[in-house]
């Protein structure tokens, strides 16, 4: 009876094959030195290829415009406290720096998109509501008498509750609209001319601001122990208004200063 010829010296029996799919080869995993972390490995066997978290970074000129945006809104919110007379008319200070939140909200939904603004009015008018909250405070704290300024502190910078509710709430209004007559132009009239977005936005949004705020702030309303007359009421919101305009002129510039976005993209 003849035996079964032996398997030659270094042959692979059927059991030794490896199971699964062939190698692809050396890996990092591979060469990785002694003491050196391997990449993941998923339970399948693949190679993790998102080791760290992914980074999501913003253009600097997106950083530079809402910081920018934050600021005007507070400083007009504290200059608005103060009523000064300008060419002879009766106007709040913060005037002259509010027309500016507008081109840059423009500049900010340019970069960032419809939501992003959203979210920025929103965010800016909690800023404002804390701040009006802290100041308040603050004046209220008993002062070192070897300060001797507590009296004067109050008397600037402890908030007048009608006026800067009237301004925050002017604000959100009109800004929102803002917001929403500056996307319908882009996706519905043109993603020319980036100066006339800024005129048509701001053109529609400022009366309404301004409306809103002097009615708010100033006129004799039931419930109120105070209030100007109307005609003064009035004044102030024709002088509010020329000056925004004018300001808004001077302001358009700023939309130039960020690259425009993909109005097709899903967030517009």
């Amino acid at each position: 009876m003849s035996e079964s010829p032996s398997a030659p010296t270094g042959s692979i029996e059927a059991g030794d094959l490896p199971s699964g799919p062939p190698s692809e080869g050396p890996t990092e995993a591979d060469h990785a030195q002694p003491g050196q972390a391997r990449p993941p490995v998923d339970p399948k066997g693949a190679r993790s290829t998102h080791s760290e978290p992914l980074e999501v970074k913003l253009p600097s000129s997106a950083i530079a415009i809402v910081s920018a945006y934050i600021a005007a809104q507070m400083l007009a919110d504290i200059s608005s406290v103060k009523i000064g007379i300008v060419a002879g008319l009766a106007v709040d200070m913060g005037t002259f720096v509010y027309p500016f939140t507008f081109t840059l909200r423009d500049s900010v939904h340019k970069v960032l998109g419809k939501s992003s603004a959203r979210l920025l009015i929103v965010t800016a008018a909690v800023i404002n509501v804390v701040m009006a909250l802290y100041l308040w405070w603050v004046a209220g704290v008993p002062g070192d008498p070897d300060w001797g300024l507590s009296a004067e502190f109050a008397a600037v910078l402890a908030p007048v509750g009608r006026i800067v509710v009237a301004s925050i709430v002017a604000e959100v209004i009109s800004e929102l609209i803002d917001t929403e007559v500056y996307h319908w132009f882009v996706t519905r009239i043109t993603t020319r001319h980036q100066w006339m977005r800024v005129v048509v936005s701001n053109g529609i949004s400022i009366p309404i601001d301004s409306l809103v705020f002097s009615v708010l702030a100033f006129a004799p309303l039931p419930g109120f122990a105070t209030g100007l007359p109307w005609s003064v009421v009035w004044q102030i919101f024709l002088f509010n208004v020329g000056l925004k305009y004018a300001v808004t002129v001077v302001s358009v510039p700023l939309i130039y200063v960020v690259p425009d976005r993909d109005w097709a993209s899903p967030d517009r």
